[in-house]
């Protein structure tokens, strides 16, 4: 018994010693676990402020553009980034207006010597001529939300004291401002804030200094034009593109859609941008790239406040980035002696009121599932047969109104179900019918559609599951 007890004894005493060791070892881990965590945190700080140090942090605009009293008036010049320790918060709605210059030398008022020869090439580092991408991005810190709307270069508007024009042409009339006051006129009177403006030159270098982007490529592209210097040469397939392939995707618009499949591809160029560079570490990196493409940008926004917008888009959940375009339709042949994008109001109202909380005159209606235009793109390759079943759920449910449209061509492992016109809930709606899926509100789907499916590898063994059951 005395000797049984002993051991007894030894093994208590044995395992709580092992079990102090391992208190003792947990501890200790927990201890370097909140050490490195809060060495992390004093490194991302110092980053951050040594990286502001090094362009010396102002309150002064990014301006290269000299604009009247009455042109800056046009811009709500309140605050809208914290002070203090808190200069790197947002701290109210903003709507920024982006402008994407391809200036050619002719477009610029006084052109240095040098480019006399550069003929069409769109080299110049300028900020005249014509706006070739148009943007409107709110940045909510409320709803904690940001919403990009895509204005087409061929939007037919009237240009105050120039008549009925192309929206591009606003900056060759009267810059940022004139811009800015067209874009308002379109938009039901929104509001704008501040402008950017960026030339080609500084979309290369900006997406260079990001470290490419990786997208894929809906498919082969190859363009030549003697008189621009442009050269596009890109192949179909998902690839690692630097800042000079990209502009070729970017600028691509030689085929049935024109200028709007080229918005398509600037909103999947920006998706992909922000989904690999809108993190606490490039954030650190910002005043380095800024450092980088600083001679060609123009901005009324300032160091801090780029750091406040940049801030807000790293703590912004991907699902609550939304892209738009402006509701419209092509300008039918023969119509006008240019071709146009038609600007449709009724639904821009409706738009600008469900996502720039802009007041409008219309009743919200309640969409009838019958009435929405839903394509089918299937991105799996497979058997058309496999989507029949997919067509059936979606017309039991009331949704008649489907077709099966051309393929973006990107394979898809989870199915996209896009608010080509902005209408999250009707896109929600389809996903809980369907089962599968994630929402996007962009506008890369199907032109003629109000909801696109884009039917992913998902669905295939989801619809293998409907038909054979798992037996309890």
């Amino acid at each position: 018994m005395t000797i049984q007890r002993t051991s007894a004894q030894e093994n208590h005493s044995t395992n709580t010693n092992n079990l102090s060791d391992k208190n003792a070892s947990s501890h200790k881990s927990g201890r370097w676990l909140w050490f490195w965590v809060g060495m992390s945190g004093i490194a991302m700080v110092s980053a951050t402020a040594g990286a502001l140090l090094a362009v010396s942090l102002t309150s002064t605009p990014l301006m290269q553009a000299s604009l009247s009293a009455d042109e800056a008036a046009v811009f709500d010049g309140d605050r809208i980034s914290g002070s203090g320790l808190r200069f790197s918060e947002l701290t109210r709605p903003v709507n920024i207006l982006i402008m994407g210059m391809s200036v050619l030398p002719s477009d610029v008022r006084n052109p240095p010597g040098e480019t006399k020869n550069l003929r069409y090439l769109p080299q110049v580092n300028s900020f005249d001529g014509l706006a070739d991408v148009m943007l409107l991005i709110k940045f909510d810190p409320e709803k904690k939300k940001l919403v990009m709307l895509s204005i087409p270069r061929d939007t037919r508007i009237e240009i105050e004291g120039h008549g009925l024009k192309k929206i591009n042409s606003a900056n060759v009339f009267g810059g940022p401002a004139l811009t800015a006051k067209t874009v308002s006129d379109l938009l039901n009177g929104v509001g704008i804030d501040r402008y950017i403006r960026i030339n080609v030159l500084g979309v290369g270098k900006l997406i260079d200094a990001l470290g490419g982007v990786t997208v894929y490529v809906p498919k082969d592209m190859k363009y030549q034009d003697d008189s621009q210097h442009l050269y596009i040469n890109l192949k179909k397939g998902k690839q690692h593109l630097n800042g000079e392939q990209a502009l070729q995707l970017l600028r691509f618009r030689h085929d049935e859609n024109g200028d709007i499949g080229r918005i398509q591809r600037q909103q999947m160029v920006m998706r992909a941008l922000m989904d690999q560079s809108l993190n606490p570490a490039t954030l650190t990196q910002l005043p380095k790239v800024l450092n980088v493409v600083k001679e060609h940008i123009d901005t009324n926004l300032t160091i801090e406040e780029l750091l406040a917008l940049a801030g807000f888009g790293v703590r912004t959940n991907r699902s609550n980035m939304q892209m738009l375009m402006l509701p419209g339709r092509f300008s039918q042949k023969g119509e006008f002696n240019a071709s146009y994008w038609l600007p449709e109001k009724e639904r821009i109202n409706s738009m600008m009121a469900q996502h720039f909380e802009m007041e409008t005159d219309s009743t919200p209606q309640v969409i009838n599932p019958a009435s929405l235009r839903i394509a089918i793109q299937d991105s799996t390759g497979s058997d058309k047969a496999n989507l029949r079943p997919l067509i059936r759920a979606l017309e039991k449910s009331g949704y008649t109104n489907v077709y099966i449209a051309k393929s973006w061509g990107e394979p898809l492992e989870v199915t996209h179900i896009v608010a080509q016109q902005g209408d999250g809930s009707s896109a929600e709606s389809i996903r809980n019918t369907l089962g599968i899926g994630e929402v996007r509100v962009e506008s890369t789907g199907n032109l003629g559609s109000d909801i696109s499916i884009q039917v992913g590898k998902d669905w295939l063994q989801h619809r293998e599951n409907l038909e054979n059951p798992v037996q309890p």
